[in-house]
């Protein structure tokens, strides 16, 4: 066979598969989903990505606390006001006992009475120390407390500056240790009992006063909070 001959043969061979293999792939996408195709991709880019673990999103505790307490306890979170328009908080078993969002906290000194025995709020008041006389009433609310009652007391804004020295007595006998030193705007929260003997251990007081150089706020000082459990049966 001659030089041109096999030549003119060979192209037409390559001209001919080139054909067949356009023609085989333009059935096989008619034959096949393009679904099936993408997801096939997809799949092949994936091969050998790392899987992303995505942690669960950790569980809400009551009163938001950080950890869960032992359910043979009741758990309360005091938070105190911060500047003006930050208010003081009162959280007891995950309930909001005074705060803004129940409309029944005001400037002064913020009170939440809960029964011990049943877990249940009793009553709920703030006395401004601002303006107004107002000592006298917040010594009734105080002593009104039915025996075996819990006691919580935040400051939002001021409650200082008309607080007299029979209402410091008064929360003193309670088992202050800061109430003597609270002054103008300082941030304070304070938890007692009547009738009770709580833990020695758990978190009870703490107060902030203000200052010019370390005021987180305009005029006031930063929020102070303690947060803790309550055993459900104490002395």
């Amino acid at each position: 066979m001659r030089p041109g001959t096999t030549g003119t043969l060979k192209a037409v061979f390559f001209l001919f598969a080139s054909i067949c293999a356009w023609y085989s792939g333009y059935l096989l996408a008619e034959l096949i989903p393009e679904v099936s195709l993408s997801s096939a991709a997809y799949s092949i880019r994936s091969i050998g990505e790392r899987p992303v673990l995505k942690a669960p999103a950790p569980k809400r505790q009551k009163c938001d606390h950080w950890t869960p307490c032992p359910s043979d306890t009741y758990a309360y979170r005091l938070l105190s006001g911060g500047g003006r328009d930050k208010y003081a908080k009162i959280c007891f078993e995950d309930e909001l006992l005074i705060g803004e969002k129940t409309g029944n906290v005001g400037r002064g000194i913020n009170i939440a009475i809960v029964n011990y025995m049943t877990g249940k709020v009793t009553a709920t008041q703030y006395f401004d120390m601002f303006e107004g006389d107002n000592s006298g009433q917040m010594i009734n609310f105080i002593q009104s407390a039915p025996s075996k009652s819990l006691i919580f007391m935040v400051t939002h804004d001021d409650g200082a500056s008309r607080l007299k020295e029979d209402a410091k007595k008064v929360i003193e006998g309670l088992g202050s240790k800061h109430i003597r030193n609270i002054q103008f705007r300082s941030s304070w929260v304070f938890l007692t009992a009547k009738d009770l003997q709580l833990p020695e251990e758990i978190q009870r007081e703490s107060i902030n006063h203000s200052d010019s150089a370390r005021n987180r706020y305009s005029g006031w000082p930063a929020e102070v909070q303690i947060e803790g459990c309550i055993p459900k049966k104490t002395s």
